[in-house]
C-alpha cells in the first residue's frame, strides 16, 4: 500500500537542526519514500489531504511500565521506596496474565492517542504482553524476563528468571514483522544481587541483547548502593559487565559527574522520566550536564501509577521547562534537544537506526498534529511550539510502518470498547 500526504507541514531535521517545510511525504509500504515541496511524480495508491496538519516523527517512550494503567492513582503522595514496596508491589504479587493483557492494550490506546509509536516496557508476564500487542501495530521493545531477586542466598541455578531468559527472549524477539524487540532487564541494583546477577549478564552478552536498568532513581538508591558495594549503582553495574552490552539507564537522577562520563564512555542512554521522578519527589535529573558531556538521553513516561499518563507530550514539556527552573538558565535544555529525546535518541536506545526522523528510507512512523488548535497561533517557531504549547489531544493520526493505526479519534487494530470493559473488569478484581 502506498499513501501520499498533502496539504501538510514537515518537521524535518538536518544535523541536529530541525526546520519546517510546506510539502509532500510519501510512504511506500512501511518506509517513507519522497519527501519533497513539489508532487511526485509517482502515482500512490492513496492521496490524503491534511488541512495543514504538521507531519512529524512518532514519539518514542524510551522508559514504561504499560499495563500500571491497572495501578494509575494507587500510592500517590508516597515515596518511591513506600510506594513501591508498600503499595504497588503488593498488588503486583495478585497480577495474572489477564491484567497484563488488557492493562497493556489499554495503555497501546492511550500512548497511540498521543502519538507514541514506538515503547520500551519493563513487566511481568511478557510473552502474553507481546501476544496481546502483537497484531496492533505498534513498536515495543519487552524484556524478555526481568531480572528481579532481592534473596541474596538463592543461587543462579535455582532462579527461573535466569533458567529461562534466553528462552523467553527467542520466544519473542522480532515477532509482528519485527516490530516487537526483546530486551533483557535488570530492575535495578536494589532488586539484583551479585550470585544472580553475573550468570544472568553472561546470557545476555552471549545473545547481544540489549539491556534496560533502572539506575539512581533515588538519593537512597544511591547512598544504600555505595554503604552496600562501596561505589554507585551505575559503578556497580560497570564493574558487572552489564554496560557491556547496549543500555538504556531509566531515571538517572543522581548521577554523579563520574557517573555521567561512564555512561558516555560506555554509550549508555539515561531515560529521562521528568513527571515520574517529581511524582515521587526523586529530584532533578542532570539531564544538562549529560548533554554537554555527550550522552545519549531519551525521553520516557514510565507507569502511570508514578505518572499518572502515557502522554509524551507533557513530558517534553516539562523536560523543555524543569532544568530552564532547577538552573536558573533559560537555555538550559533547547526544544531541538527534547524533540531529539522524544524521538531519534529514543529511537538509537531501542536499536532502530530507521526510526525518529521524516527522512526518505526512514520507517513510516508518523503522527499528524492539529496546527488549527487556539493554543497553536500563531506558529512563530514551531519546534518550541512542539513543546511549550502542544497536548497530546492535538494528536489527528499516528502512522507505524506506514500503516495508520489511529485517526480522529478512532483506534483502527484495537477494539476500544472491548479492551475497556476488559480494562474495568482487571481493575475491579485488583482494586476492589
Amino acid at each position: 500500500m502506498s499513501i501520499l500526504f498533502t496539504d501538510c507541514r514537515l518537521l524535518l531535521r538536518s544535523e541536529g537542526v530541525y526546520s519546517v517545510m510546506d510539502g509532500f511525504l510519501g510512504v511506500e509500504g512501511a518506509y517513507i519514500d519522497y519527501i519533497g515541496k513539489d508532487r511526485p511524480k509517482k502515482g500512490y495508491s492513496t492521496e490524503k489531504r491534511m488541512g495543514g496538519a504538521l507531519l512529524m516523527p512518532g514519539l518514542v517512550n524510551a522508559h514504561g511500565h504499560a499495563a500500571m494503567t491497572l495501578l494509575r492513582g494507587v500510592g500517590s503522595e508516597l515515596p518511591l521506596q513506600d510506594w513501591l514496596f508498600g503499595k504497588i508491589i503488593p498488588i503486583e504479587d495478585r497480577m495474572i496474565a489477564d491484567d497484563i493483557r488488557w492493562g497493556t492494550l489499554y495503555a497501546v490506546m492511550e500512548m497511540l492517542a498521543c502519538g507514541t509509536t514506538c515503547f520500551a516496557d519493563m513487566y511481568s508476564f511478557t510473552l502474553e504482553e507481546t501476544e496481546a500487542i502483537e497484531d496492533c501495530g505498534i513498536k515495543a521493545n519487552i524484556c524478555s524476563l526481568p531480572l528481579i531477586c532481592g534473596d541474596p542466598t538463592l543461587e543462579a541455578h535455582e532462579c527461573d528468571r535466569i533458567l529461562k531468559a534466553a528462552e523467553y527472549h527467542r520466544a519473542i524477539d522480532a515477532r509482528g514483522e519485527g516490530r516487537i524487540l526483546s530486551d533483557f532487564c535488570v530492575h535495578s541494583e536494589y532488586l539484583s544481587t551479585e550470585k544472580t546477577l553475573g550468570p544472568y549478564l553472561e546470557i545476555a552478552r552471549e545473545l547481544g541483547a540489549r539491556i534496560q536498568i533502572h539506575i539512581s532513581e533515588t538519593e537512597k538508591e544511591q547512598l544504600e548502593c555505595i554503604e552496600r558495594h562501596g561505589c554507585t549503582p551505575m559503578e556497580y553495574f560497570e564493574r558487572s559487565g552489564a554496560l557491556d552490552n547496549p543500555v538504556c539507564a531509566a531515571h538517572g537522577v543522581w548521577l554523579t559527574d563520574s557517573d555521567i562520563e561512564i555512561a558516555r564512555e560506555k554509550g549508555v542512554t539515561v531515560a529521562h522520566c521528568p513527571s515520574s521522578n517529581m511524582k515521587l519527589a526523586s529530584g532533578f535529573a542532570p539531564v544538562k550536564k549529560m548533554l554537554d558531556m555527550g550522552v545519549n538521553v531519551a525521553l520516557g513516561t514510565d507507569g502511570c501509577a508514578s505518572n499518572n499518563n502515557l502522554n509524551m507530550f507533557e513530558e517534553m514539556h516539562l523536560a523543555a521547562l524543569i532544568h530552564k527552573g532547577d538552573g536558573r538558565e533559560p537555555s538550559a535544555v533547547s526544544p531541538a534537544a527534547v524533540l531529539d529525546m522524544a524521538t531519534i535518541n529514543g529511537a538509537k536506545a531501542m536499536g532502530r537506526p530507521d526510526c525518529g526522523r521524516l527522512e526518505v528510507g526512514a520507517r513510516a512512523d508518523i503522527v499528524a498534529l492539529n496546527m488549527n488548535a487556539l493554543h497553536m497561533r500563531p506558529a512563530l517557531d514551531i519546534p518550541a511550539l512542539l513543546c511549550y504549547s502542544a497536548q497530546g489531544s492535538d494528536v489527528l493520526m499516528t502512522m507505524a510502518d506506514g500503516r495508520i493505526l489511529y485517526k480522529n479519534g478512532e483506534f483502527l487494530t484495537i477494539d476500544e470498547e472491548k479492551v475497556t470493559a476488559e480494562f474495568e473488569r482487571c481493575c475491579g478484581r485488583l482494586l476492589g
